[in-house]
């Protein structure tokens, strides 16, 4: 099921999004994270949608994307997704990753689980801009790991986590 649509390219903080339009976000099969192969000008990449905590979704634009497909602020992007069966493994943040490598019994787990269950403990340690909290969040990650848990309890799927764009567990409007 391939769903296609226009959005505008907007900048939250120093963060490019693109929202999507709710009727394409309501076709995909969940209002959590949801991955997806996109295509956007000539470019096609697999990645992850977040949750704008709307019953909604937004695609992360990086600094790459951005210069491939010479899109700014204000513009107007032609987007294709189809939701993907396989995950793409996440950006394991270095101080989680460096926790991670010294805590051989719960690497075991953490290379059993499914990429999208990484997805899940990723966003769970970076959902704070608070260090202390973070901090924390990778000492229980860890313990909960050397446990046998495969994921992270106790957070809405759903809410818009990454503090940089988002208020309340809701995705911020832009600038």
């Amino acid at each position: 099921m391939t769903i296609s649509f226009d959005a505008p390219v907007e900048r939250i903080g120093e963060r490019i999004i693109v929202r999507l339009p709710d009727d394409a976000s309501s076709r995909l099969p969940s209002r959590g994270q949801v991955a997806v192969d996109a295509s956007a000008g000539q470019s096609a990449f697999r990645t992850v949608l977040e949750p704008d905590g709307r019953r909604g979704h937004w695609l992360r634009i990086d600094e790459e994307l951005q210069r491939v497909l010479e899109v700014g602020e204000g513009d107007v992007m032609a987007v294709e997704i189809e939701p993907a069966e396989d995950w793409p493994e996440p950006d394991v943040p270095s101080d989680f990753r460096a926790a991670l490598d010294n805590a051989s019994d719960g690497f075991e787990v953490w290379t059993d689980i499914t990429p999208m269950a990484r997805w899940e403990w990723v966003r769970w340690i970076g959902a704070t801009k608070n260090p202390q909290t973070r901090e924390r969040r990778i000492e229980v990650g860890i313990s909960k790991l050397r446990a046998g848990k495969r994921r992270p309890c106790c957070f809405d799927l759903a809410s818009c986590t990454d503090p940089e764009v988002s208020k309340s567990g809701k995705l911020i409007d832009a600038s």
